[in-house]
């Protein structure tokens, strides 16, 4: 029984187009990867269906006769419902172990000789499942819904790109956390009981089942500013529903980056941590 310790060198000035290559390259891998699982795609999306109608009509009912609930109309919040059905399934709030299951086999070893960060590799994989998660998984969604409600179309211009900047956001902050997640199984081995409490915290925090702006004022700035939950749904569902002014649209999205930046470095920062004490069977 022995330890294992490797260092990957960080990319350069000389080798940043090669390291742009070989993560492009892993992006392409992981699109290709998923694209193969069609049945469950289709299982996927008639799932997120079923659930939109029902998340729809509740939400619905919460306007009341003023036809407004928390600053939504009830076209913004049929957009919050389908849109939201459609981008749970790009920024994937749980169903990934891999890592977990990686380093419960001890197949983990094997991350750590390739030249790639870990964290890097499992990004690119990551960013190619949801780039074909927004072709198969939001679309459908997004074009149901209207058929049946009256949805709420963005009226500004800056609108578009500031959702896809933020859901691009949305699933980097994810996946980094899911990373972590995953990574306590270097210490816990055993990860059920973190997956239950994210699995738990994402869906409630993340606004997933119901607006987050429906909570008092103080505790939506807690969670917004103490946790990167509302970053990962919330926000980019807000944007896209124009709740806000476009200067408060660009500082949630802002904050979303900002969040994604310190996630992914505390990932990187437990990856370093976990290959000091790695050890795995058999040398």
């Amino acid at each position: 029984m022995g330890s294992l310790t490797a260092t990957v060198a960080p990319p350069t000035t000389s080798n940043v187009i090669p390291w742009f290559r070989t993560f492009r390259a892993i992006t392409g891998s992981g699109f290709r990867r998923y694209a193969t699982y069609r049945q469950a795609a289709l299982a996927g999306v008639v799932t997120n269906t079923v659930f939109g109608f029902l998340r729809c009509y509740v939400l619905l009912a919460a306007t009341g006769a003023a036809g407004t609930v928390a600053g939504y109309d009830r076209g913004q919040l049929a957009t919050f419902v389908w849109v939201g059905q459609g981008l749970l399934a790009v920024v994937l709030l749980w169903g990934w172990s891999e890592l977990a299951d990686r380093i419960r086999t001890g197949d983990v070893a094997s991350d750590l000789l390739r030249p790639v960060h870990p964290v890097t590799g499992y990004l690119a994989a990551d960013l190619g499942r949801a780039g074909y998660a927004a072709l198969v998984r939001l679309l459908p969604p997004v074009l149901v819904g209207p058929l049946f409600f009256e949805v709420y179309v963005p009226r500004r211009w800056s609108t578009p790109p500031i959702f896809a900047l933020s859901a691009v956001a949305a699933v980097v902050l994810c996946f980094g956390c899911r990373f972590l997640v995953n990574a306590t199984a270097y210490w816990l081995h055993d990860v059920r009981g973190p997956v239950i409490l994210w699995t738990l915290a994402s869906g409630v925090l993340a606004g997933l089942y119901f607006p987050l702006r429906f909570l008092p004022e103080w505790l939506q700035l807690v969670l917004w500013l103490g946790t990167p939950f509302p970053s990962l749904l919330q926000t980019p569902l807000d944007v896209l529903v124009e709740r806000d002014p476009t200067g408060v649209q660009v500082g949630l999205v802002g904050l979303q980056l900002a969040w994604a930046a310190l996630v992914l470095a505390a990932c990187r920062l437990v990856q370093r941590r976990a290959e000091r004490r790695l050890v795995v069977q058999g040398g």
